[in-house]
């Protein structure tokens, strides 16, 4: 036989088994723990359908959902203005089964102990399988407190807001079985500085809450434009104040809402992100008229309590690829998973994605006892610490569980490019890193009793030597006020590795707590895979694998 005959080159060896069809609730067991442990255990049943929902079929459909991303029209085919976005039925399936499950809803409509926590668990799940529908989930679920503020505007919106049935067809709300709710902004002169913004509003007839406005101007981001309505804000005589937007008007007719282009993103493609302009469109203001920014920010809150989850989530579905892939693949004989500059950095990815979840939870856990004023106050300033941190952990880590895999890591077969253009969306969006340190700053120095609360949080670092060390450090550093904002982002780092370490301490699990404390607090390198002598790795190793058995 000669080489111009043979049709095979090779056999092809080596090669890592396939997911498909993982459960992935039942195949984590640190996100098992840490739902139980913030009460959440009567959701086991639940969260198990959705653990296997989303590790098959709408694993399948992210896939699809970013291969054919959403298309803007502006106008039909006889030239009618009508600023429709198409997405692939794929993306609808993705909504469908989210609503479903409560994700927009299930801690409004049905609260008790724990009902925060299993609803940040099954959106953890959900958002391995596809992150952009959980920009839009995440909008309706937060715009609750905010609209609970007009209660007659509530009473109209609500039931559809909290229906668990998804129904995209553009009609107006009175013919819709479901209502998903977005949220448009920022303008491009000020970003982030919504006090700069320039839409105004007008009164129709008599003004102040409840009554219909017409609003001229322009939104830089408008995410999800085709939910049924947004929250808005606009400038009255009176200052930047707070609007919900239809995309119809009561006679049934489309709004003067328009679309001008869809955003070209580096990630987060499933989801469409757009630029609009509102040219006399109708909307009711909520609240307090010049007091916009208060009245939208426990929805800001909320959503960026999301972007916790989301990156958290990110994070745990890098890290099950990345050990799955090296208990498979085997290089110089012996599977990677046994070889042990690969154990220190799969054990480092582990603490990194444990310590993001235990930090999540803990916050869902704090929102299911918004009543407790000290739950209040750790929710009002761990949002903005948890939102800094875990987010600003996932590219880099996320980076690291690419590299676990080579090459493979890279290409497009992979789910991990897209987790990874997926990460730098949840630092970003809702305040990127400064606005959340300078948050911080704002709570600790502004609001009575936050810096009370979290001390006592953090106690006497369950009686580990090194956090009481760095606690106290912390204490030095916060009584140091000269050159403090300049500090902003490393006292916002300290305080969220010291309530991640406590939460480690407190969970019992010496391995994990241990770890972390010898590589987080006691000095760590520059990179993934430095962990010090003398912990189990193994272990760690073996509790971030996903239990296929």
């Amino acid at each position: 036989m000669t080489p111009s005959t043979c049709a095979e080159t090779h056999e092809v060896t080596n090669q890592v088994p396939p997911l498909d069809g993982l459960n992935l609730y039942r195949s984590d067991l640190p996100l098992q723990q840490w739902v139980h442990r913030y009460r959440g255990d009567w959701a086991d049943e639940q969260l198990s359908a959705y653990g296997q929902l989303a590790g098959g079929p709408l694993m399948q459909a992210g896939f699809l959902a970013n291969a054919n991303p959403p298309v803007f029209h502006s106008h039909d085919r006889y030239g009618h203005r009508i600023d429709v976005v198409e997405f692939h039925p794929a993306y609808h399936e993705l909504m469908s089964a989210g609503i479903a499950h409560g994700i927009t809803s299930a801690p409004w409509t049905e609260p008790r102990p724990g009902a925060h926590v299993a609803r940040a668990a099954t959106m953890y799940l959900h958002n391995q399988a596809e992150a952009g529908t959980s920009c839009p989930m995440t909008m309706t679920f937060a715009c609750v407190p905010a609209l609970r503020l007009q209660p007659d505007l509530a009473e109209r919106w609500l039931p559809k807001i909290l229906s668990r049935q998804y129904d995209p067809r553009n009609l107006p709300m009175e013919h819709k079985t479901g209502l998903t709710i977005g949220m448009a902004m920022t303008e491009k002169q000020g970003g982030t500085d919504v006090r700069a913004n320039t839409t105004r509003a007008w009164p129709v007839a008599n003004a102040g809450p409840g009554h219909a406005y017409e609003l001229l101007g322009h939104k830089w981001f408008c995410s999800a434009p085709m939910c049924d309505a947004f929250l808005t804000l606009a400038q009255t005589d009176k200052g930047l104040s707070c609007f919900l937007l239809p995309r119809h008007r009561p006679d049934g007719s489309r709004n003067q809402f328009y679309i001008q282009r869809l955003k070209d993103k580096l990630g987060n493609q499933a989801n469409a992100s757009s630029e609009v302009e509102f040219r006399g469109a109708l909307a009711w203001m909520i609240g307090e008229e010049g007091r916009g920014v208060p009245t939208i920010i426990e929805m800001v809150a909320l959503t960026r309590f999301d972007c916790m989850i989301g990156s958290s989530s990110l994070m745990r579905q890098a890290l099950t690829q990345a050990t799955h892939h090296c208990a498979h693949r085997n290089v110089g004989g012996r599977p990677l998973i046994e070889q042990p500059l690969m154990q220190n950095v799969l054990a480092d990815l582990a603490l990194e994605s444990e310590a993001a979840l235990a930090l999540t939870m803990r916050m869902a856990s704090a929102l299911d006892h918004a009543d407790d004023p000290h739950q209040a106050g750790f929710a009002r300033l761990v949002t903005a610490i948890g939102k800094y941190w875990i987010c600003k952990r996932a590219p880099a880590m996320i980076n690291e569980a690419q590299e676990c895999l080579g090459g493979a890591g890279y290409v497009e077969d992979s789910i991990l490019p897209r987790l990874y253009r997926e990460a730098p969306v949840n630092s970003i969006w809702e305040g990127s890193g400064n606005v959340q340190c300078l948050d911080v700053l704002r709570a600790l120095s502004k609001e009575p009793g936050i810096v009370e609360m979290l001390f006592a949080e953090l106690g006497d670092g369950a009686g580990d030597h090194h956090l009481q060390a760095h606690i106290a450090r912390l204490q030095q550093q916060f009584a140091d006020k000269e050159d403090i904002q300049y500090r902003a982002r490393q006292l916002t780092e300290d305080v969220a590795v010291a309530l991640q370490a406590k939460l480690l301490l407190e969970a019992g699990n010496n391995t994990v707590s241990d770890a972390f404390i010898a590589s987080r607090l006691q000095g760590h390198g520059r990179v993934y895979g430095t962990l010090p002598r003398g912990l189990d790795v193994r272990a760690l190793v073996e509790r971030a694998q996903p239990q296929t058995s």
